[in-house]
């Protein structure tokens, strides 16, 4: 019996059950509340961004309480939390961003847009510095009934599709105008460090693809020394390359939170060199400003 923390969001069980059919063996879902679902009412980055969906499930299983933590990987902070490690990335699911409400070309002027995302309204407002900004909170069900008059929300692409939502005014924004957050789309699960036996059972989930696309991106935000509350985007690929083997082809980006400077770069490599590719892209966005834009964000660097 496999003992799986998570989150009690319809989301966060959605992703729970789904890790858990993916086991060879029995499971129990340990359900638990977390800072970030307790305070609906202030903006994740307020809240300290970084770990505020994370912390109670990651101690579930650091005490014992549970075997395994399933996270959506976006919510994770760049560095291990000790003690832990990631055992397992299940396959990625789109990883875009959904404009809920109307197609972005088609907004009006100074249109309002609901999100709780410094990442996406500082893209938004690069691709449409006309536009205006409402906070959003909520699981995804409660969000999609908050759409402000006249404008539209965003939310993630995987969102929807595991939870069976089809807006009827909705937009996929492709990462060349919207670059998605670092694990997107991806499902992380932790265990104890040395938990053979939870390693060897989770080895069923482990998606190789994905996992050498996230650890590309959570490289890059390692190096920034963040996680969802700073105003950089990451999305990794696996390409073909003729003639050889595949490579992996990172796109990030560094920007104000005003959406008035958006520094942006690629790299492209071999995919067991993820880390390094997405740690190069962190050194070159820095050097070219992004160190200025995110110290002008009240963001620290290591």
């Amino acid at each position: 019996m496999l003992r799986l923390a998570t989150r009690g969001s319809p989301l966060a069980l959605w992703q729970a059950r789904l890790v858990s059919r993916l086991l060879p063996g029995d499971t129990e879902l340990v359900v638990l509340d977390t800072a970030g679902d307790r305070r609906q009412d202030r903006p994740v980055w307020e809240l300290g961004g970084q770990g505020v969906f994370v912390k109670e499930i990651q101690a579930a299983v650091l005490d014992g309480r549970a075997d395994a933590a399933v996270h959506s990987a976006k919510d994770l902070p760049s560095r291990p939390a000790p003690g832990l490690v990631i055992a397992a990335v299940a396959e990625r699911a789109d990883p875009r961003d959904v404009l809920v409400g109307g197609r972005l070309a088609d907004l009006a002027p100074g249109a309002p847009i609901a999100t709780g995302s410094v990442r996406r309204r500082a893209q938004l407002a690069w691709a449409r510095p006309d536009l205006t900004f409402v906070s959003l909170r909520g699981n995804i069900a409660t969000r999609m009934g908050k759409v402000p008059p006249g404008g539209a929300l965003v939310v993630a692409a995987a969102a929807l599709d595991r939870l069976g939502l089809q807006p009827p005014r909705a937009e996929a924004l492709d990462p060349a105008v919207m670059l998605p957050q670092v694990g997107q789309g991806a499902i992380a699960v932790e265990c104890r460090d040395g938990d053979r036996a939870a390693l060897e059972q989770l080895g069923a989930v482990d998606h190789p693809d994905t996992r050498a696309c996230v650890e590309a991106e959570r490289a890059f935000l390692g190096r920034l020394g963040g996680g969802c509350d700073l105003p950089v985007g990451a999305h990794a690929v696996i390409v073909a390359a003729e003639p050889g083997p595949p490579q992996l082809h990172v796109d990030a980006l560094v920007a104000s939170l005003d959406g008035r400077c958006v520094l942006r770069s690629t790299r492209r490599g071999n995919v067991a060199d993820g880390s390094r590719l997405g740690q190069d892209l962190a050194e070159a966005l820095l050097a070219a400003g992004g160190s200025a834009l995110l110290d002008d964000a009240g963001m620290r660097l290591p």
